[in-house]
């Protein structure tokens, strides 16, 4: 479905079945910027085929989290400045501008969406919620850290919703002794080792 305005209005919410999270796909992690890896564009042809599905459906829902920063964020202290407010580089890209106009909108501030102040008040909305999607980079620090977090969320309310991973919508970045294919590998695998699905296209 398509959401207007970033509104959470009750009538949609108690449709919504399944959600697609899309994390950190914005300019600072994959166009510009200290932690950016153009080659993360690869992945982003599948992501706009599972937006469009989303968006179509009466029930489920896109979900964008953007990571935004102030400049005295302590996370600097770990991984460096990025993604920083009124940058450009805490933006969607622009590939993905037309979904991000119709879903929901959560910014956060660490690597694990799942703790910022908005986002359990939001989940706690949606009571008919069997499904979450997830999708993004960098596979092994944000998408692992919210997939997981998610999955024993639920688990501890005792809320039965499966939640998986695209395979082939998730990447993060090359580097001397971080090879981009076998670090999505293993957190692929540490993730279904915590009760993640891994959804891999027939």
């Amino acid at each position: 479905m398509k959401i207007k305005n970033n509104e959470q209005k009750k009538e949609q919410l108690e449709k919504i079945k399944k959600l697609l999270i899309t994390i950190d796909m914005v300019n600072g992690f994959v166009k510009k910027g200290a932690l950016a890896q153009l080659s993360i564009m690869r992945v982003v042809p599948r992501q706009q085929e599972l937006l469009n599905e989303f968006e179509k459906r009466e029930d489920a829902a896109n979900v964008i989290i953007r990571d935004v920063h102030d400049n005295d964020s302590i996370e600097f202290l770990t991984f460096g400045k990025h993604c920083v407010r009124g940058s450009g580089e805490e933006l969607i890209i622009s590939e993905l501008e037309k979904w991000y106009k119709n879903a929901f909108d959560f910014e956060k501030n660490s690597t694990n969406f799942m703790v910022a102040p908005q986002v359990i008040p939001f989940f706690e909305k949606l009571t008919n919620l069997k499904r979450v999607e997830f999708m993004g980079c960098l596979s092994e620090i944000c998408v692992t850290n919210g997939a997981i977090t998610s999955k024993n969320y639920f688990d501890q309310l005792n809320r039965n919703i499966e939640v998986g991973v695209h395979a082939d919508a998730i990447d993060t970045f090359n580097a001397p002794g971080h090879e981009a294919d076998e670090v999505t590998k293993r957190a692929l695998q540490h993730m279904e080792e915590n009760g993640v699905k891994i959804y891999r296209k027939k």
